[in-house]
């Protein structure tokens, strides 16, 4: 057992539906208790993880049982559209309405959960995940902020970055929450909180990067600004409208996209 986590219970595959598992851990960086699904591929070496982050309200589970992800996965992966990978999809810390990813002043360190826990939980629970995978991460909505921004600000340990229907300000919170914008600024200074920062600070090392947007989506202005302000800066970046709005069945259809842009052959060391 990895000396990382004081426990790890991980659900007995004899009950396994559809490849995934189930994972909860005493997490050190939350201080508590964090949950994990996982979908692995039979596969005897999986050199690739994907990290999916939820949106607001979520947890764990939306990927896999709103999203079906593992199913689309399951098709691109017979039809040799993407190598075997392993999907993490864990909790984003569970406060409020949704955490945003960030480290909150009560001490539950989010950013640590997602970006050095969740892959060593990753490879505890999937022998066959490389002790040296890739990692890529993911996201919609709040996952999608949370991709952008952890994925840039963390550039050395991803390979790449996807995100749909993107939060890209963390004013835009306030179309999704309860929670009062004061209570993300406590969190860390202004300026961290925007994915653009940290864009900008790691443009000479980011990963890949693409993101997409639905065009009845409320948050489509927000992300063709980033868009535009990315293309004025040089910053490399693949973006993508479709028709649709902020909701699964637009996220159920383009997470193909996410898998697709995990999947291709890595342009960097």
């Amino acid at each position: 057992m990895n000396s990382r986590f004081r426990t790890v219970e991980i659900s007995d595959p004899a009950y396994a539906h559809e490849g995934l598992q189930f994972v909860t851990a005493r997490s050190p960086a939350l201080g508590r208790r964090g949950d994990l699904c996982l979908w692995a591929p039979e596969s005897s070496r999986i050199e690739t993880l994907l990290i999916l982050l939820h949106g607001v309200y979520g947890s764990h589970w939306a990927w896999s049982l709103k999203g079906g992800v593992h199913r689309t996965a399951e098709r691109l992966l017979a039809a040799g559209e993407i190598a075997p990978m392993v999907i993490a999809m864990p909790s984003d810390g569970l406060m409020g309405d949704g955490s945003f990813y960030l480290t909150h002043p009560r001490g539950a360190d989010v950013e640590s959960w997602i970006v050095d826990e969740v892959p060593a939980l990753a490879k505890i629970a999937v022998p066959s995940l490389d002790s040296k995978a890739r990692i890529a991460i993911g996201g919609l909505s709040m996952g999608g902020y949370g991709a952008l921004r952890l994925g840039a600000k963390y550039a050395d340990r991803f390979t790449s970055i996807s995100a749909h229907s993107s939060i890209t300000d963390i004013e835009q919170a306030s179309l999704f929450t309860h929670e009062q914008r004061k209570d993300f600024l406590s969190c860390v200074p202004r300026q961290e909180l925007s994915p653009l920062y940290w864009l900008r600070r790691r443009k000479d090392r980011l990963p890949r990067l693409r993101f997409d947007c639905g065009l009845s989506d409320p948050l489509i202005e927000g992300n063709r600004l980033l868009h535009r302000t990315l293309d004025a800066e040089g910053i490399d970046h693949e973006y993508e409208e479709f028709a649709g709005g902020h909701e699964w069945p637009y996220w159920r259809e383009h997470v193909a996209g996410t898998l697709r842009f995990t999947g291709r052959p890595q342009g960097r060391g």
